[in-house]
């Protein structure tokens, strides 16, 4: 595409779900997969420090098989994780030339903003930072990934117009959720003139087995297409991207996504049409009618992760990975430092700050009994 001057195909091979074997990624099976999606054209690598044993792995399967030239690795600083000071934060980096061997990164991305985590970049100073490195020739492109509401996006957007793109979720599934609104994140970026890198393009795998009625319309528009190739194309479809990053986790997935993504030039008007429909069907399923607007959580004497709780269980009846769901549920309510459904006291003062009119004690309910036991 040409954007900030790299030639970069459509397809990125994202390096956080990579196979295991024996409880460790799986080196072998990681260097087919390799020299499977160099073969076919394609350069772009994500990995991160906060991916256990990748930045490793990826030295073993890429950087120590392949001209340095010949591909672009991106990896990522998690400030937020077991860090005091900001010489523990740009430690990160120090390490994450060691694991990988590199050299340099031609991308270099400040990690997960959003929510609680955005001040230790801040704190840290990070931003200026991150520039010295690429004064220093020790990173091509700079920018950061992004996990919470267009409106902090925004406020990030104006406050770092040295950012040279942005990493974003986004997959049709969550282009018009009010809990994700990845259609107005994408759209942010657009407004400020940034690239966009698309992660989650398959909600974490969740799109690549969806519900049976999108399902039934994605194999009638055309049978011999997985349900996961409809996800990376519709994201991969989008102006403005750089590269659609795809977690895969075994050498049949690296299969299935180059047969669609090695000549792809863009979608066609009626397979537009059809993701339309599949989103339209979404909308039909009965979901709590949660926005994340939080206004229960400001008066909830029990600090509940009432929205993320609702979230996890909108993802059970979706999909209907329990297991994912309560990934999730873990993830947005202990992981953001809030206490779990069953701590609900039923006091009432939720449902009273509730815009939406949700029933939320009987709701937590529900959730107490279907993800917490």
């Amino acid at each position: 595409m040409g954007y900030l001057g790299e030639e970069i195909k459509k397809l990125g091979f994202g390096l956080m779900r990579l196979p295991q074997k024996d409880g460790a990624i799986d080196v072998e099976q990681t260097k087919e997969m390799v020299d499977l999606f160099m073969d076919a054209g394609f350069t772009y690598f994500d990995t991160a420090w906060a991916y256990a044993g990748s930045e490793d792995a990826i030295r073993q399967a890429l950087v120590e098989r392949y001209p340095r030239e010949s591909y672009q690795l991106a990896t990522k600083n998690a400030a937020w994780i077991d860090c005091k000071t900001r010489e523990d934060a740009v430690r990160q980096f120090d390490v994450s030339l060691a694991q990988t061997g590199a050299g340099y990164f031609d991308f270099y991305l400040l990690h997960n903003l959003g929510e609680g985590r955005s001040h230790y970049f801040d704190d840290f100073d990070l931003w200026s930072w991150i520039q010295e490195k690429k004064k220093e020739g020790l990173v091509k492109h700079i920018g950061f990934s992004f996990h919470s509401t267009p409106e902090e996006l925004e406020e990030i957007l104006k406050a770092h117009p040295e950012m040279e793109f942005v990493q974003l979720q986004i997959n049709y599934g969550d282009w018009e959720n009010p809990a994700v609104q990845s259609g107005r994140c994408y759209e942010l970026a657009r407004k400020y003139g940034k690239p966009v890198i698309i992660m989650e393009p398959v909600k974490g795998g969740m799109l690549a087995t969806p519900p049976e009625s999108v399902e039934k319309l994605l194999k009638a528009a055309e049978p011999e297409s997985s349900a996961a190739s409809w996800a990376v194309r519709f994201a991969a479809d989008l102006e403005g991207v750089i590269t659609v990053l795809s977690g895969m986790s075994n050498v049949e997935q690296m299969k299935d996504n180059l047969s669609y993504m090695k000549s792809f030039t863009g979608l066609t008007d009626a397979q537009r049409k059809v993701l339309g429909e599949a989103r339209e069907e979404l909308k039909k399923i009965p979901l709590i009618p949660c926005t994340s607007c939080n206004y229960c959580a400001k008066v909830c004497p029990m600090n509940i992760g009432i929205s993320g709780s609702f979230t996890a269980m909108n993802y059970l009846t979706l999909y209907n990975n329990k297991g994912r769901a309560k990934n999730q549920e873990g993830w947005l309510v202990e992981g953001h430092g809030l206490k779990h459904a069953d701590a609900c006291i039923k006091c009432g003062r939720c449902e009273e700050a509730c815009p939406q009119h949700i029933a939320i004690r009987e709701t937590l309910e529900k959730v107490s009994e279907v993800l917490l036991k």
